[in-house]
């Protein structure tokens, strides 16, 4: 992991990602860049015919400016270890969060990292965050902090797969091994199941970890079966039971129809979940 990109609008909660992804940092021994996407009226689709004074637009800029300053020396500031002190740059951009942040992640990004804005369910998360448009449209690993999620190292990280579909999503686990390396976290494989397993669908498990394990050259990856007809519930069991520090998931896009009638478990987790929520997006 080279280097985590922030994002922050100054809210509490991007308060508090911030120092999520700041301690993160440090655990991994990578920098940080920190990112504020300026809302310019003039730029944005529904702003009609308004017209935006360019010095106000510069104003817009330069306070964006102090407050990322602002943010960076309170995390160096409060930094009081005498291990690894992550560099923080800052940048930002006038334009839709999401257009900005895929402009700004580039090759030498490893991880993004967001806070959750919204605590007020399902409903209010698809309609008033960026979390949800970010899932469908980064491919770069999104990290989706809650702002109740403690700051501490990261030990384990559960990565929740569908072994019917396990050839799909190797891509997304040698990923999250990548991820996990610098952390020396635990990887825990996690399978919900609604049928009870057979032993050669375990054996079979058992040599996939060994595959995996020995590709990676990382042996500190496990394997849990968790019995359950509802997914979304099996995970949040294993959240709230698991002793783990975040879970990772896949995300699938759809179209705009099976979007409505169908979201996938990792927008339903992401609107609810209480630690951080890792994703891997696949495009398809």
């Amino acid at each position: 992991m080279k280097t985590i990109l922030i994002t922050t609008d100054f809210s509490p909660n991007a308060a508090h990602a911030a120092a999520y992804g700041y301690n993160l940092a440090k655990q991994a021994k990578a920098n940080i860049m920190l990112a504020n996407a300026i809302n310019i009226p003039a730029e944005m689709p529904q702003s009609g015919m308004i017209v935006w004074p360019m010095e106000q637009e510069n104003e817009l800029m330069d306070g964006s400016t102090t407050e990322l300053q602002k943010l960076k020396a309170h995390l160096e500031q409060n930094d009081y270890s005498d291990n690894f002190r992550p560099s923080v740059s800052y940048v930002n951009e006038a334009g839709r969060v999401t257009d900005v942040i895929e402009h700004i992640a580039d090759k030498n990004i490893g991880l993004i990292v967001i806070g959750k804005h919204s605590s007020d369910g399902l409903s209010t998360f698809l309609l008033g965050n960026h979390c949800s448009t970010l899932i469908d449209t980064v491919n770069k690993p999104l990290l989706i902090v809650p702002e109740a999620a403690p700051i501490k190292p990261v030990k384990k990280i559960a990565f929740g797969f569908d072994f019917n579909h396990i050839n799909k999503q190797l891509d997304s686990i040698y990923q999250l091994i990548a991820l996990a390396k610098p952390l020396n976290a635990d990887i825990l494989l996690t399978h919900v199941y609604k049928e009870q397993q057979s032993t050669s669908l375990q054996l079979m498990t058992d040599e996939l970890i060994t595959d995996i394990s020995n590709k990676a050259n990382y042996p500190h990856i496990y394997y849990r079966a968790i019995k359950n007809s509802d997914t979304e519930k099996g995970l949040n069991w294993l959240c709230e039971h698991g002793h783990i520090d975040i879970l990772a998931m896949e995300h699938r896009h759809y179209n705009f129809i099976e979007d409505i009638l169908n979201l996938s478990h990792t927008q339903k987790m992401a609107a609810h979940i209480a630690i951080p929520l890792l994703v891997f997006h696949t495009g398809n």
